[in-house]
C-alpha cells in the first residue's frame, strides 16, 4: 500500500501569523501599495505646483531626504526588534509605555482617517471610467461603492497575507505601468515637438529649490509627507517576511527610493506637456488643480489614456484601502500581545494566520468614521484627509527619536552606527518635529481648509482632536486592563520579540 505524507503546515511566528509567507519583492510590493501612488500624485500634484510653481519635482527630491532618514530608523529597528507593532513597540522599548501606546494610536489614525478617504476616491474614479458621472456625484451612491470597498478589503485582509500580497502584485502592476508609460509618451512628445504650444522643454533646475521662500517651501513639504506615507507598511508585515531581521528593513529604503524616482518623473512629464498656463490643460488653471494627472491622459495618448488613468487612480485608492488595514491590524495585534490593549486583538485565525479580529475592528472602525463625516458634510471628511500631516509626522517622528535613544549606548561603536543610528535618524526625526509644528500652525488659521469651529480651523480641530482622543482611550486601558505593560513588565527596553529568528 502506498503510503502518502501527510502535507506539510506553514510555519507560524511567534504571534500566530504566517511566517515567510513573503519575500523582498512581496514586501516592497505592500509597501508600494500603501502609498498608493497614482492616486497620491493625483490627489497633490497640482497644489505642490500651486505653492511652487516649475519647483514641484525639487520638493518631492526635498521630502524624499527626511522620508530615507527615517526609513534608515525603521530599518535599523527592524533589525534589532522585528515586530509588527513597529512604532508601538520601539517607541515602548526606547520611551516607556505611555508614549510607546500614543506612538501606536498616531498609527491608528493616520489609517483610520485615510480609509475613509480612499474608499470614495476608489468608488468615485471607477464611476468616472465606467462613463457614469451622474453617480460618481451622487452621495448615496458613491458613499454606498465605498462602504462596500471597505467591507471587502477587510474582508480580504482577514483572507490571508498570500491572497493579499497577490492582489497587490496586480495592481501595483497597474498603476506603475500606466503612470510610467503615459510619462514616457509625454516626454518623447515634447521632445519630438509636438506636444502642443503649451509644452515647455525640461529644466535641470526644476530639482532644486532655489529662489522659493520657506513659506512656500512649508506648504509643498506638507503635501509631499501625504505622498510618500505608507511606505512603512513593510515594516508591519515583516514577521510574515522571509528573514525579517532584514528583509522588511532593506523593502523600506527600496521602496522610498522607487517612489521618489517616479514621483519626479511623472511630475518632470506633466509639467513638461501641460506648461503652466492659466487656460486649457496649463497646471495654473484652478480647474486642473484637484487632479492634475487625468485631465493629461486624453491630451498626452488619447481616449485610452484618460480611461486607463481614471482606472488606474481607482485601482491606486483601492489598493491602499488593503494595505492600510494590513499594518493598523498587525499593530493592534503587537499591542494586545504585550497587553496594552484587550488581548481578544490578539487572536488569530487559525487557518487564515491573519489578526482577524483587529481587521475586522479595523475595517468598522473606518467604516463608522466615514459614515460619520458623511453625515456631518463632505467638507468635513475633506479636512480630514487634510489633518493628515499632523498623525503622520507624529508617529514617524516618535520612531526616529526611538532609534536615537533606544541604540544611544552603541552610536559610536563605529562610524556607521553614528550615522544610521544617530545623526540620519535625528535629522528624520527633527524634519517630522518641524513638519508637525508648522502644519499645526497653519492649520488652526480659521480659513484653512473648508470647515472652522470659531476661530480654530477644522482640520486643526480634527488633526490634534484624533490624537488627543488617545489619551483618555489609553487611560482606559491602563484602568481597566492588566496594568502590567503600563507598569513596563510586558515590554520594556530588553524584552524579547514574539517573533522566531529565524524563518
Amino acid at each position: 500500500m502506498a503510503i502518502t505524507e501527510e502535507p506539510s503546515l506553514p510555519a507560524v511566528g511567534g504571534k500566530g501569523l504566517r511566517a515567510g509567507a513573503l519575500g523582498l519583492v512581496g514586501n516592497v510590493v505592500i509597501g508600494l501599495a500603501a502609498v498608493a501612488p497614482a492616486y497620491s500624485l493625483a490627489a497633490t500634484l497640482g497644489y505642490v505646483v500651486l505653492a511652487v510653481g516649475e519647483k514641484a519635482p525639487s520638493m518631492f527630491l526635498l521630502a524624499f531626504i527626511p522620508m530615507l532618514l527615517v526609513a534608515f530608523a525603521y530599518k535599523e529597528l527592524s533589525q534589532d526588534t522585528p515586530d509588527c507593532g513597529t512604532t508601538f513597540t520601539w517607541g515602548t522599548k526606547a520611551f516607556g509605555p505611555w508614549i510607546g501606546w500614543i506612538g501606536g494610536w498616531g498609527l491608528a489614525v493616520s489609517a483610520i482617517i485615510v480609509l475613509a478617504n480612499v474608499a470614495e476616491i476608489a468608488a468615485i474614479y471607477l464611476f468616472d471610467f465606467l462613463g457614469l458621472d451622474d453617480l460618481a456625484e451622487n452621495t448615496f451612491a458613491k458613499v454606498g461603492l465605498g462602504c462596500f470597498f471597505i467591507i471587502s478589503m477587510t474582508l480580504l485582509s482577514a483572507r490571508g497575507i498570500v491572497v493579499s500580497e497577490r492582489v497587490q502584485n496586480v495592481l501595483i502592476t497597474i498603476q506603475f505601468g500606466v503612470l510610467i508609460t503615459v510619462s514616457v509618451i509625454a516626454l518623447i512628445r515634447v521632445f519630438a515637438g509636438n506636444a502642443g504650444a503649451q509644452a515647455i522643454t525640461p529644466q535641470l533646475s526644476w530639482l532644486w529649490p532655489g529662489g522659493l521662500d520657506a513659506s512656500s517651501i512649508a506648504a509643498a513639504i506638507i503635501l509631499c509627507i501625504f505622498i510618500y506615507w505608507g511606505w512603512d507598511a513593510c515594516l508591519a508585515v515583516g514577521e510574515e517576511t522571509k528573514d525579517p531581521g532584514r528583509t522588511p528593513g532593506i523593502a523600506a529604503v527600496i521602496t522610498t527610493l522607487i517612489l521618489v524616482c517616479t514621483y519626479v518623473l511623472v511630475a518632470y512629464a506633466i509639467q513638461s506637456f501641460a506648461g503652466f498656463g492659466d487656460v486649457g490643460i496649463g497646471l495654473n488653471n484652478a480647474m486642473n488643480t484637484d487632479d492634475v494627472l487625468t485631465v493629461l491622459g486624453e491630451p498626452v495618448a488619447g481616449a485610452i489614456a484618460a480611461s486607463a488613468l481614471l482606472l488606474t487612480v481607482s485601482v491606486s485608492a483601492l489598493s491602499s484601502t488593503q494595505t492600510t488595514i494590513l499594518p493598523t491590524a498587525r499593530g493592534t495585534l503587537s499591542m494586545a500581545v504585550y497587553e496594552a490593549i484587550p488581548k481578544r486583538f490578539a487572536s488569530v485565525h487559525p487557518r487564515y494566520m491573519t489578526p482577524a479580529f483587529g481587521t475586522i475592528v479595523m475595517g468598522i472602525s473606518a467604516l463608522s468614521f466615514y459614515l460619520l463625516l458623511t453625515v456631518l458634510s463632505e467638507n468635513a471628511l475633506a479636512d480630514s484627509v487634510a489633518s493628515l500631516g499632523l498623525a503622520v509626522a507624529f508617529y514617524y517622528g516618535i520612531t526616529a527619536y526611538a532609534c536615537v535613544w533606544y541604540f544611544r549606548r552603541t552610536l559610536f561603536a563605529s562610524t556607521r552606527n553614528l550615522f544610521f543610528r544617530g545623526i540620519f535618524p535625528l535629522i528624520g526625526a527633527l524634519a517630522m518635529t518641524w513638519a508637525f509644528v508648522q502644519s499645526a500652525t497653519d492649520m488652526i488659521q480659521p480659513d484653512y481648509g473648508y470647515t472652522a469651529f470659531g476661530p480654530v480651523g477644522g482640520v486643526f480641530v480634527l488633526g490634534i482632536g484624533m490624537l488627543v482622543l488617545g489619551v483618555p482611550l489609553m487611560l482606559a486601558c491602563f484602568a481597566f486592563g492588566t496594568k502590567r505593560f503600563f507598569r513596563g513588565e510586558t515590554l520594556n527596553a530588553t524584552t524579547e520579540v514574539k517573533v522566531p529568528d529565524i524563518f
